[in-house]
């Protein structure tokens, strides 16, 4: 099995450590890595901070800006051809799925995409109070006050996002839409603070049903995402054991995601994708 990694950020990325995705490269090349994906968060549209609710660095912290785009693809050319003979290195995006802005993300894509080889579409902005977007992963407050009282119980907040996460994977994005479906439980990031529910009910596990199937259908892979594991109040990967099981059943390819935001935390987790595995 290819030892490879396809979901990463670089010091391009707003809220992240500032660490050179070099360092990150030659970390993963001493851990055994064969391939790398250098996937940066995509801007985001500029008229979304119109529908944005959240905490304000949620919004403007969130992802590289435009004019960041050929300082990002020049570096990241720079490593492809500096590492290329130890390791296979993809450039591309961590695509943000916002329902009312298909049109331009396509555009993004149809302009940017000729340039990258491997991508990433994720769900991280999601309606909740005042029909607004708030931010899935950021803070504690806007996590209860945006999204988890209006959905007066876990049960509810899961399907919500999971119908937005069915929605991502459904939508026309064009001929260089991603092709793996990032971190599909982030919704679990805070699952331990608010004592979110543990397994789901019969309602919730039908739109997993629905997503899982959605993902088959289109042939799309599914980001193992390790973050998760590192988070003060997730504490297990994305997406979690009960629907890893119903993956490997329904033979989705998973990809081992470190979301390496810094050095340190490039190849976290990778034992326990090969643990799954060997569990089959």
């Amino acid at each position: 099995m290819l030892k490879q990694d396809g979901h990463s950020h670089t010091e391009f990325c707003p809220h992240g450590s500032g660490d050179d995705v070099e360092a990150m490269i030659q970390k993963a090349i001493r851990l055994g890595f064969k391939s790398y994906s250098v996937t940066e968060h995509a801007p985001l549209p500029p008229d979304f901070k119109q529908e944005y609710a959240g905490l304000e660095t949620g919004y403007t912290e969130a992802s590289m800006a435009m004019s960041d785009l050929p300082a990002y693809f020049k570096k990241v050319q720079r490593m492809q051809a500096k590492y290329g003979d130890k390791i296979h290195i993809n450039v591309g995006f961590e695509v943000d799925f916002l329902p009312h802005h298909v049109q331009w993300t396509r555009d993004f894509l149809n302009e940017y995409g000729p340039q990258t080889t491997d991508s990433v579409l994720s769900v991280h902005f999601m309606q909740g109070k005042d029909n607004q977007f708030w931010c899935v992963d950021d803070t504690l407050d806007d996590f209860e006050k945006g999204l988890l009282k209006p959905a007066k119980d876990g049960q509810a907040l899961y399907r919500h996002y999971f119908k937005a996460v069915t929605e991502a994977v459904n939508a026309d994005l064009g001929s260089y839409a991603p092709k793996r479906i990032g971190h599909i439980t982030l919704i679990k990031k805070f699952q331990d603070y608010f004592g979110l529910p543990r397994t789901y009910d019969r309602e919730t596990q039908s739109v997993i049903n629905a997503l899982l199937q959605a993902v088959k259908q289109r042939g799309d892979e599914l980001d193992y995402n390790a973050a998760g594991l590192y988070k003060e109040f997730c504490n297990e990967t994305y997406p979690d054991f009960d629907i890893l099981k119903q993956v490997q059943q329904m033979a989705i390819p998973l990809v081992y995601g470190s979301d390496a935001h810094s050095i340190k935390e490039v190849g976290h987790g990778y034992h326990t994708l090969m643990a799954l595995i060997n569990l089959k």
